[in-house]
């Protein structure tokens, strides 16, 4: 049995990835680190080492509800500690009263540094705290650099872990019924879209499924899979519980509030 056939097509190549190394922890007896991985390539990561003797998985991101971590392979008479995940958080110092910072702005700011998206975790806001965490290798190039979200003049401050700030996610539950499992059609329904609306934030390169772009409206979605979509905000297929009398797909799914 082809360890393939649980996935898409497009994730092959990430499988790929993680099986060369799970090879090289079990060859060279020595730990392994990802970069930051989406909630999907987590999921993939535990699929693909599974109960492996010889190789064994850990994920943090720099607390239990993490949305991105970083994956440790290794040996089972190694105990990763918390150094070994390479992670650095930052606090950020900025004139909270006359300015608000979006987490969008903490996003682009980064990007236009040239930070790749897998070198940077989660961006944390409460309130008029911000904080995010980034890959340590990057830590100093970061801190030295980033002076400047959205409108905001910005100082970086490195903060214990103890004090990041937790996910407040509330994801509201309902259940609908769908022609397919066509993204335009799921879409549609879930954020209340026509299917036209829904097709055009597609092409316009709006819409992401398991946190990567979507382009083609056909791309059928399955069982957990998770959407975002620009200006609608996220949401998730939780379950396809069955066929009604008319032909239509049961679906139970979550939008976050």
């Amino acid at each position: 049995m082809s360890i393939y056939q649980h996935f898409r097509e497009e994730e092959r190549p990430f499988i790929d990835q993680v099986l060369e190394w799970k090879a090289d922890v079990a060859l060279q007896y020595q730990l392994k680190r990802s970069d930051f991985l989406d909630p999907r390539e987590q999921e993939i990561v535990q699929s693909v080492i599974g109960e492996d003797e010889n190789v064994h998985l850990s994920l943090w991101g720099g607390h239990s509800e993490s949305e991105r971590k970083r994956a440790c392979l290794f040996p089972p008479y190694v105990e990763p500690a918390e150094s070994d995940f390479g992670l650095t958080l930052f606090q950020l110092e900025y004139p909270s009263k006359f300015v608000k910072v979006e987490h969008r702005d903490v996003l682009g700011a980064l990007m236009n540094l040239g930070v790749k998206r897998e070198k940077f975790g989660d961006i944390m806001i409460d309130e008029e705290i911000v904080q995010l965490v980034v890959a340590s290798e990057i830590a100093d190039y970061v801190e030295w650099n980033l002076d400047t979200v959205g409108r905001a003049k910005v100082k970086l401050m490195k903060q214990p872990f103890h004090t990041i700030i937790r996910s407040k996610e509330h994801w509201e539950e309902q259940t609908s019924t769908v022609s397919s499992l066509r993204l335009d059609a799921v879409m549609s329904e879930v954020y209340r879209l026509s299917r036209s609306k829904a097709t055009l934030a597609i092409e316009r390169g709006l819409v992401k499924v398991n946190w990567k772009l979507i382009e083609h409206s056909s791309f059928l979605l399955k069982e957990g899979d998770h959407l975002s979509v620009r200006g609608y905000g996220r949401s998730k297929l939780l379950a396809i519980e069955g066929i009604t009398k008319k032909d239509k797909l049961r679906i139970r799914y979550g939008r976050m509030q």
